[in-house]
This record gives C-alpha cells, sequence and structure tokens, in this order.
C-alpha cells in the first residue's frame, strides 16, 4: 500500500509544461538569493541586538538595504588573482561552492504533491520536482559543495588556505556520517525516500516528536556542515587569518559567501521537511482551520519554519565560542556517530515490532529492557574498573620562570609562573605633602 501510494503522489511530477518548470526554477533562485538578503541583514542586526550594538542603520530604511550594499561593494573590489595559484582550479572553486546548494533546494516541497494550486490556469504541485531517492540527492549535492572550499583552499598557493582546505574535508567526512544515519531513521519510520512522502507521513506527529534523537543529530550536523559557528573551524581568523577564502576577493569572495547562507537555507528547508511537517501547518492551527493545509497557504508555513531556523543559526553565532579543532572532532566521531548507530538500532527494531502488529507495551518492554540492561552492565562495570586514587607525592616546587631566556618573550606554560613585578616603594604622607607643597599651618 505504501509504494502505490508514494508512485501515486510521483505521479504527479514531470508533468508540466517546459515553461512552467523554467518558472519554477526561477521562483527557487530567487526565494534562495531573497531569503540570503534579508538574512544578512538579520543576522547583524540580531547579533547587534545581542551583544548590545546599534547594527546597520545607514542603508534604507533602518539600514534594510545593507545587504544591497554589501553586494555593491564586492562587485566593484579590485579582483585580484594571486600569481602562484592554479588559475583554472581557483577560479572554478567559487562555482563549484555555490551550485550545488542552489540544486538541492530542487526537492524541497512548499505544498501538497496534489494539483491543489493554479499558475496561469495550469494545475501543478507546489514543488519544482521530486523523486524516489529525493533525499540521497540532496546528500550528493550537499557533498560535492564542500568540494568548492577544499579546491579553493589548494589552489590558492597559501598555507592558510591549504590548512582551511584541510579541516573542511575533515569536517565534511565526519559529519557527513552523523546527517546520513538521521536520515535514514527517517527513512526507515516513513518507508520512503520522497520529500513529498514524508512530509505527507508526518501526520499527524512530526518527527521531531517521534524521532528526537535523529532531529537533536541532523541539527548539530547540519551546523557543521554548513561551516557556521561555533563550527566554523575553516574560517577561523584567529588561527588561519580568513581560511580556505582567504585569497579571495571581489565576486569570487561573495560567491562563497553565497554558497554559505544559501547552504543556511537549505539545510533549514530540509529539517522543516524531515522534522518539523514540511508545508503542514503547526499543531494549534491545524486543529481549527482546516483549509491551513491547502491552497498557497503551506508556503507560509514552510517559510516560517525555515525562518526560525535561520534563526537558530544566527543565535548560535552571536553567544557561542569557537569550539577547539580535537573538540570538534571528538564531538563528530565519538559522540553523534555512536549515538545515532544506536538509535537507528532501537528505531529498526521498534519499526520490525510495529509491523509485526505488537503493542506499545510489548515494544517497550522488547528494546527498553535490553537497552536498560546494557546501560546498567556499562555502569557497573566503569564502578568496578574504577580504582581508588593513590596519594599523590608532594609536587616539587616549580622552577623558576624566565620570559626573556631565548632572547624575546614568551609567555609561562601551565604551572610555570611569572617572577613578581618589581615596584616602586609608597612614598611617605610627609614626603607626599612636601612634593605637593602642602601647607597644613592655621591661617594658610
Amino acid at each position: 500500500m505504501n509504494l502505490s501510494a508514494a508512485y501515486e503522489t510521483l505521479g504527479y511530477f514531470g508533468r508540466d509544461p517546459w515553461w512552467l518548470v523554467l518558472l519554477k526554477a526561477v521562483f527557487c533562485f530567487a526565494f534562495l538569493v531573497l531569503t540570503v538578503l534579508i538574512a544578512i541583514v538579520w543576522e547583524r542586526k540580531v547579533v547587534a541586538w545581542m551583544q548590545l550594538r546599534i547594527g546597520p542603520n545607514r542603508h534604507g530604511p533602518w539600514g534594510l538595504l545593507q545587504s544591497l550594499a554589501d553586494g555593491v561593494k564586492l562587485a566593484l573590489k579590485e579582483d585580484l588573482v594571486v600569481k602562484g595559484a592554479d588559475k583554472a582550479v581557483y577560479i572554478l572553486a567559487p562555482i563549484v561552492a555555490a551550485i550545488p546548494a542552489f540544486m538541492a533546494f530542487a526537492v524541497i516541497p512548499f505544498g501538497p504533491a496534489g494539483n491543489e494550486v493554479s499558475i496561469f490556469g495550469t494545475r501543478t504541485p507546489l514543488q519544482l520536482t521530486d523523486l524516489p531517492i529525493a533525499l540521497l540527492y540532496i546528500l550528493a549535492t550537499a557533498s560535492v559543495g564542500i568540494y568548492g572550499i577544499v579546491l579553493a583552499g589548494w589552489s590558492s598557493g597559501s598555507t592558510y588556505p591549504l590548512l582551511g582546505g584541510i579541516r573542511s574535508s575533515a569536517q565534511m567526512i565526519s559529519y557527513e556520517i552523523a546527517m546520513g544515519l538521521s536520515f535514514a531513521a527517517v527513512f526507515i519510520y516513513s518507508g520512503s525516500m520522497s520529500t513529498s512522502e514524508i512530509v505527507a507521513s508526518q501526520q499527524p506527529t512530526w518527527f521531531a516528536v517521534l524521532l528526537p534523537v535523529s532531529f537533536i543529530v541532523y541539527i548539530v550536523a547540519m551546523v557543521g556542515e554548513t561551516n557556521r559557528a561555533p563550527f566554523d573551524l575553516p574560517e577561523a581568523e584567529g588561527e588561519l587569518v580568513g581560511g580556505f577564502n582567504t585569497e579571495y576577493s571581489s565576486l569570487k569572495f561573495a560567491m562563497f559567501m553565497l554558497a554559505e547562507y544559501v547552504n543556511m537555507v537549505t539545510v533549514s528547508a530540509v529539517a522543516s521537511t524531515l522534522f518539523l511537517g514540511g508545508w503542514r501547518a503547526p499543531w494549534p492551527i491545524s486543529t481549527f482551520w482546516e483549509g491551513a493545509n491547502h491552497g498557497w497557504w503551506p508556503m507560509l508555513w514552510i517559510v516560517l519554519k525555515i525562518q526560525l531556523l535561520l534563526f537558530f543559526f544566527i543565535w548560535l553565532r552571536g553567544t557561542l565560542p569557537r569550539l577547539r579543532y580535537d573538540q570538534f572532532m571528538k564531538l563528530g566521531w565519538k559522540v553523534l556517530i555512536p549515538v545515532s548507530l544506536v538509535w537507528l538500532v532501537m528505531v529498526s527494531a521498534v519499526r520490525a515490532l510495529r509491523n509485526e502488529g505488537y503493542d506499545f507495551s510489548k515494544v517497550l518492554l522488547y528494546v527498553g529492557a535490553p537497552l536498560a540492561v546494557v546501560l546498567l552492565v556499562a555502569l557497573v562495570a566503569d564502578v568496578v574498573r574504577r580504582k581508588p586514587e593513590e596519594p599523590q607525592p608532594a609536587a616539587a616546587p616549580p622552577a623558576a620562570f624566565d620570559p626573556m631566556a631565548g632572547g624575546y618573550p614568551v609567555p609561562p606554560l601551565p604551572g610555570q609562573e611569572m617572577p613578581p613585578v618589581p615596584r616602586r616603594r609608597r612614598r611617605t604622607p610627609q614626603l607626599q605633602d612636601a612634593l605637593n607643597g602642602a601647607d597644613h599651618s592655621e591661617g594658610s
């Protein structure tokens, strides 16, 4: 029955005339560019509000044209090409970073798969296209976009961009695995990889409620995939000057900036589609308004969800400091991937038992009891392995630290202390009065 429903849903796609397909493609492109322009101003305004600053307020009313001014400024800057760069790859890298971000948006549904709306007299779904493996298409295009950053770092012929490109490749490998595992739980629960079918299966409960661990893992992985704070290691100014885009200027730099923000919009749209009900209205509205999920209204709900997730990106940037690289890798490999694997096994077991007709209490017993036993054994093993702390010998007094021993000043290492700073002795009150010329005699 699920296969027949999926084929029926996918049958709505591929029937549009060529001009309507072109119109939808232009709409997706314009929607992404316009959302990026709004997000840049919004980010600067929100971060300024969080940090008690004014923010942009010169270009246009309330500074709303700041994004347009930034674009004009970047376009008019001198376009430099590094002499030692591989020019072909150097020029191609920004394009490779930007185009896949636009491509992934082709399978995002803005409304029901049925032909509920009419565009210039033609009934059509509010989606450019859909595929039986739409989410694999999203993963593939997202992976290709990272290569633009890697190639930019390598082709610049400079040390720090190369380090940024290497960091980006390690970041992609680490967090793409966790993201794919969070997708797999959605595949199992919905029985489809089609985006329109996944949204249809989130009735009446969103997958963010049914699959909370997958939702949290995807949220963390999408921040890592887009190189946003606190995971912006490929462009860390403190260690890498500017990272992979250090040697870029003018429109090439603007392409990287555009790719970052378009990726933010795309991963936010994917999160809305997979876990937040997609184009469906939120719970209180859908209960008393039957038409909220029909016609053109679904576009409003998915746009609001995308903007909410964009605010989440901005909130992270304004509040969290950048992680160290070892912390970043540890989070990806030692936390997200093991948690995703265990959660995927649990979701698979629950779905298998539910398909066999077991009720919820038995499913909870068969899945929760083994998990509780494993956690209990792990806790007991940890307590048994823990040895009593042996008394530590008294530490030797730290050696005197000379900050100028190497001929130039160096900071102290952990455990070393700076020598006391010599200070001038405090003057006595009589000497201070004499220097100030004070006269305490009566009548002076």
